[in-house]
């Protein structure tokens, strides 16, 4: 996900790591509401990005592997199941930036749509790796000389 942001940011000429960079200051800024004075930039925004995601995607992990009906389905209802929760728990996150950073109406579209197309890649990756997760292990079969026993 973060390569093809980084792809896409440098091919429309904006810096490679602006994403990040924007993520670290609406950290910082919302700290900075609490009282809390931080740095931003691309250090906060790197850390806060490989912080929240690993916890959300062990959320949905423990969540499938808990919900015995999702544990049964399909690969691509479980996959549907994570893009779908990568979504839904991004929107208040995601919605702090543009008011935050006080963010233009073309900026907010820019921001909301990009990170749609970003988080729709991360629940796709999050899907197949749970449903792949959840398969049963393959048994080796066993030699000859143990198979009467």
């Amino acid at each position: 996900m973060d390569l093809i942001l980084m792809g896409v940011l440098s091919a429309v000429g904006l810096p490679a790591l602006s994403c990040f960079s924007m993520v670290g200051d609406t950290v910082a800024r919302f700290f900075s509401i609490l009282g809390i004075e931080m740095a931003g930039g691309v250090t906060a925004g790197v850390a806060t990005h490989y912080i929240v995601g690993p916890i959300i995607g062990v959320i949905f992990g423990v969540a499938v592997v808990r919900a015995g009906a999702l544990r049964a389905g399909s690969k691509m209802k479980i996959v549907a199941i994570a893009v779908l929760f990568v979504e839904i728990v991004s929107q208040p996150i995601l919605a702090m930036t543009p008011f935050l950073l006080k963010m233009t109406a073309a900026e907010t579209l820019q921001w909301f749509g990009g990170s749609f197309v970003m988080h729709l890649i991360w629940g796709i990756v999050l899907g197949v790796i749970v449903s792949r997760g959840l398969q049963p292990a393959k048994m080796p079969h066993l030699p000859a000389w143990n198979a009467k026993i």
